[in-house]
This record gives structure tokens, sequence and C-alpha cells, in this order.
């Protein structure tokens, strides 16, 4: 399996997850804040369904929840560890973060939600 074939690069880059080819967003810029919300329906390639039934997307709360969590570890483990910042600057350091890494996280928990249950297929 080449490097273009595998989960993690249609995940980091945008891809549909049944043929690694076609968009999953409109757009690839999370931070364009008038579309960072906006998938397509379906992939201009494969014509794989995006919108799979009504809240669909709900389990992908878990996922961002779980991005969430591990990002704080890994900030805390940074910052508080190593640079011995205490809890008041550390977590206003986390919530300006958090708001700032936000596009991103929603996308991410989409993309890995979509892609536990679409396999790729040539």
């Amino acid at each position: 399996m080449s490097i273009k074939h595998s989960p993690i690069y249609s995940i980091l880059n945008n891809k549909c997850p049944h043929c690694h080819e076609g968009n999953f967003w409109k757009t690839s810029n999370p931070y364009d804040l008038k579309q960072f919300s906006k998938m397509n329906e379906y992939c201009l390639v494969c014509n794989e369904d995006f919108r799979k039934e009504p809240g669909y997307y709900f389990g992908a709360t878990y996922v961002s929840y779980s991005l969430t969590v591990a990002f704080g570890i890994v900030l805390y483990a940074v910052l508080g560890w190593y640079f011995n910042m205490d809890t008041i600057p550390f977590l206003l350091t986390f919530s300006i973060l958090l708001i700032v890494l936000l596009p991103i996280f929603y996308r991410y928990a989409r993309l890995i939600w979509i892609h536990l249950f679409v396999k790729y297929k040539k």
C-alpha cells in the first residue's frame, strides 16, 4: 500500500475515504470561516455519498473530544512539566489554542469518523 492509499494520507489531505482522490470539504482551508463546515455532498471522483443519514456525524463529537483531550495532555506535558507553567496560565493558553484550533479539530473529527466506516477501494 502506497502512502497515497493510506487512511492517514486521506485524512490529512482532505480526501474521500473511498477513493482517496476527491475532496471531502468544499475548501481545503479550515480558516475560510464562511465555508469551514461545508462538506461536499458526494465525492466528485467516485460518487461516494458523504451525507450518510441524519445524525451520522454525531459520533464525530466523540472523536473531537478525544482529539481535544490528547491535545490537552500533550500541551500540559510540554507547558506544565517542561516549562513549569502554573495552572491558570496553562488553562488560558489551552482555551485560546482550542478556539484557534476549533476548525481543524472539527474537520479532522469528521474525516476520522467517516474513515472508520468507509474503506478504501481502488
